[in-house]
């Protein structure tokens, strides 16, 4: 395995290097582009094409190429959005087909629901049905037992739990490949994050395809935190989710406009190479309030590894092996960086940036 840990960025290329370049950058954009969340954009894709490049960027010259760069990335712009004009009129619309008998879907849900909770101990059924069916209150179900109304409030939380895994599973007509799906759903269902990073959770969701499909509902049910967020990575759509997430969470603590830039950039370019070097895998952003205000990002894949970490820090590293340019690029533009590589099994890249302390 390899590990590569950094509490700060480079020396050669650092935060007060990159931020200076953004507001020229902005301006360059913002007088070609009218859209505001455009410029936002192409702001970001300018600063990695320039970060990718600072290894071989003479020195003094990273602002003239930072110009140039804004200019290209512009262009580019306008020919794809020309191209997409000139080619509308092949896109067919297809009418979405006709809704399943409705009858049908509430026979299938009740069927679901009737194996989920024969899943259940006898005592969890029980206390479930009294509470929700009968009406019956904690306290006294408390009564009734011998515990109290706390326990019993936990109990029904796990009850509850449960039950929406089981279901999950009835209606998908499910059975878990191995013994880790169960205590992952349940840590997801409970919205339990010590017990997710226990059983390795994010890990799990990228080597099963059955718990990564029956994770999203679980996931989604209530935004159970509004303090952190988790953003699948496949595709370049989900690049630009994952940057735009990490910049409306980080946005809350009060960051600098230059500072949203950079973490945004720095998420799009890990997302970027999940896309290019292990095809899926995803990006979680969280906000830190103790003993420090904060956001923390981790772009985590299941693809081929990095064989030499350390290697792969410096600046002018490059392979289709593993993850590239990113990483000293992303590493200039946060205050802590870590590195987590196994060939074969993947890659963890945990990044923060703190608020308040430039």
């Amino acid at each position: 395995m390899g590990v590569a840990e950094s509490a700060g960025p480079s020396p050669d290329v650092g935060h007060d290097d990159v931020a200076s370049l953004i507001p020229m950058v902005r301006r360059i954009v913002a007088a070609r582009v009218a859209d505001e969340s455009a410029v936002e954009d192409l702001v970001q894709e300018t600063l990695v094409r320039v970060l990718a490049a600072t290894g071989r960027v003479e020195p003094g010259m990273l602002e003239p190429y930072a110009i140039a760069t804004a200019r290209n990335v512009v262009v580019t712009s306008w020919r794809d959005q020309d191209r997409q004009r000139r080619n509308q009129h092949r896109v067919v619309d297809l009418q979405l087909p006709d809704a399943p008998d409705a009858e049908l879907l509430a026979a299938e849900e009740r069927t679901a629901v009737t194996e989920a909770l024969a899943r259940l101990s006898d005592r969890d059924r029980e206390a479930l049905l009294a509470h929700e069916v009968s009406g019956r209150d904690t306290r006294s179900l408390a009564a009734e037992s011998g515990s109290t109304a706390g326990a019993v409030a936990a109990q029904l939380n796990r009850a509850r739990a449960r039950l929406r895994v089981e279901y999950l599973l009835a209606r998908d007509h499910a059975e878990p490949p191995t013994d880790r799906c169960r205590p992952v759903l349940l840590a997801l269902s409970s919205g339990d994050r010590r017990r997710q990073r226990e059983v390795e959770a994010g890990r799990h969701l990228l080597e099963c395809d059955l718990c990564a499909r029956l994770s999203q509902p679980l996931l989604d049910r209530g935004q159970q935190r509004d303090d952190a967020v988790r953003v699948p990575i496949s595709g370049d759509a989900d690049i630009v989710a994952a940057r735009q997430a990490a910049r409306e969470l980080a946005g809350r603590l009060g960051f600098s406009s230059t500072d949203l830039t950079l973490i945004a950039t720095a998420v799009s370019e890990m997302a970027r190479n999940i896309v290019r070097f292990a095809g899926t895998g995803e990006v979680v952003v969280e906000l830190l309030d103790r003993p420090r205000r904060g956001v923390q990002v981790v772009a985590r894949d299941a693809g081929p590894g990095i064989a030499d970490v350390r290697l792969a820090m410096k600046d002018g590293y490059s392979t289709y092996h593993g993850l590239g340019m990113g990483l000293p690029g992303a590493r200039r533009l946060m205050d802590e960086f870590a590195v987590v590589s196994e060939p074969g099994r993947g890659t963890t890249v945990t990044m923060t940036r703190w608020c308040g302390d430039r």
